[in-house]
């Protein structure tokens, strides 16, 4: 066996053998290849895309974040004018009927003092007519008399 016919054979054999790869095995992995490679850079691409989409919805939501403080404080004010408003109005409301009350109270008082004071005049007539009798010692005569305390009570 000779060194140089064996290294002859196996450099035959090797070149065939790259032939072989090149042309039948090496395509289908340097497609594969880059149809990964091809994957992989959409992957990293939409992975930005994601990243600068929810950088957007981070902003959007603290920009809505910030309106529905800004209405939710209208809100709050615009409550708080509402019921300063209402206890406005049950103090006006308060004050007229309080008002009302003291009207009503008022008149009560002047018609009792009006009943008191009728009261008063017709038993000042009685006692005047039964003084009169005593001091004169007779029979005075109701009706007269009665017409002339009137006028007088009316003087009164």
């Amino acid at each position: 066996m000779n060194i140089n016919l064996t290294l002859l054979g196996q450099l035959i054999s090797f070149v065939i053998f790259v032939w072989f790869c090149r042309k039948y095995i090496w395509p289908p992995v340097i497609e594969a290849m880059q149809e990964r490679q091809k994957q992989i850079a959409d992957g990293l691409s939409a992975a930005d895309r994601a990243g600068h989409d929810l950088q957007l919805a981070q902003e959007k939501a603290s920009e809505r974040l910030r309106e529905a403080k800004t209405e939710a404080s209208g809100i709050i004010d615009q409550a708080n004018r509402r019921a300063s408003q209402i206890v406005d109005e049950a103090k006006d409301h308060a004050r007229v009927e309080g008002d009302r009350i003291k009207e009503a109270a008022q008149a009560e008082i002047e018609q009792e003092y009006n009943r008191t004071r009728e009261a008063l005049r017709s038993r000042v007539g009685e006692l005047a007519v039964a003084g009169a009798e005593k001091i004169l010692q007779s029979t005075v005569d109701q009706s007269v008399h009665n017409q002339m305390l009137d006028k007088l009570a009316a003087e009164l």
